[in-house]
């Protein structure tokens, strides 16, 4: 579990996180987003015990990160891919974290098969792709079999293939009780990946809860082989319809209200269901 109550950064004069609360629980996946510049990264190392907060604290299962006995137990963490010696061998960088946090070294070839460097270990970091080292990044984050994973743009540089193996490997994660939280400018694969949002905009929280609740809509949208003549029929019975070329959007109606209509008109219905907003729209209004 992450648990982050009031925590603000400050430089100056400049409040680059602003008192940005949240709490996430075992068995979920979390979306961290927000614009460039909006404190995400400082978010992130400041729960991780890199940058010191001016107020405010995160804990993660309870525990501050420097109260922590061997955190890479705990939590697994990629926040910055590059950040690795490009002299070393992929094997060998995981070997010398593997002995610093305790693990055993059979564990390296492990994971490097596990994110698809099984062929590549003994090759030199420096000659690797950023898709690579991204996958390097995350088989260091997951060394310790940590229930909490914390990840920033973890998807940078990874191919379609690459990034249906993260997507399938985060939801596994968290299946199996583990806290992940992601954060990522791939909105596409952010919604089809995560359980919850946590939304921030100039350091502030400006949006928080399940996915699906954040992006229901407010209505109806509706197609049909005579889209005009539901419209009429829509419209008779009181109801707001906007018309989007073939397709109707009806405000505050329920899907049954919408049928019935339809169905008392004699309307042909190809298409019904709940006005869902997409996650970029959603992402647009909260941080304009």
């Amino acid at each position: 579990m992450i648990t982050v109550t009031g925590l603000t950064k400050r430089y100056a004069d400049n409040t680059v996180v602003g008192d940005v609360s949240f709490a996430l629980e075992p068995g979920t996946v979390t979306g961290f987003l927000g614009p460039n510049g909006a404190g995400k990264t400082t978010t992130l190392r400041m729960i991780t015990g890199l940058v010191a907060p001016t107020a405010g604290e995160a804990r993660i299962g309870g525990r501050r990160w420097v109260d922590l006995p061997n955190p890479a137990a705990i939590a697994g963490t990629l926040l910055d891919a590059g950040a690795v010696h490009p002299g070393r061998t992929g094997r060998t960088h995981l070997a010398i974290l593997a002995a610093t946090i305790g693990v055993p070294a059979r564990r390296v070839d492990e994971l490097l098969d596990l994110v698809g460097l099984g062929n590549a270990g003994r090759r030199r970091i420096g000659g690797y792709s950023l898709g690579m080292r991204q996958r390097l990044g995350i088989a260091a984050a997951l060394l310790a079999d940590p229930p909490v994973l914390i990840l920033d743009e973890p998807a940078n540089g990874l191919d379609p293939e690459g990034i249906r193996w993260m997507r399938e490997l985060l939801r596994e994660r968290a299946d199996r009780g583990g806290t992940v939280l992601l954060s990522s400018h791939l909105l596409g694969e952010v919604e089809h990946t995560v359980d919850r949002l946590v939304v921030i905009g100039a350091g502030k929280v400006v949006a928080d809860g399940p996915i699906g609740a954040l992006l229901a809509g407010d209505g109806v949208r509706v197609r049909a082989v005579d889209a005009g003549a539901l419209a009429g029929s829509l419209q008779a019975a009181g109801l707001t319809v906007s018309v989007e070329g073939p397709a109707l959007t009806v405000a505050g109606a329920t899907a049954e209200q919408v049928g019935r209509i339809a169905a008392a008109g004699g309307h042909v219905l190809t298409d019904l269901r709940a006005a869902d907003r997409g996650l970029e729209d959603l992402f647009f209004q909260l941080t304009a």
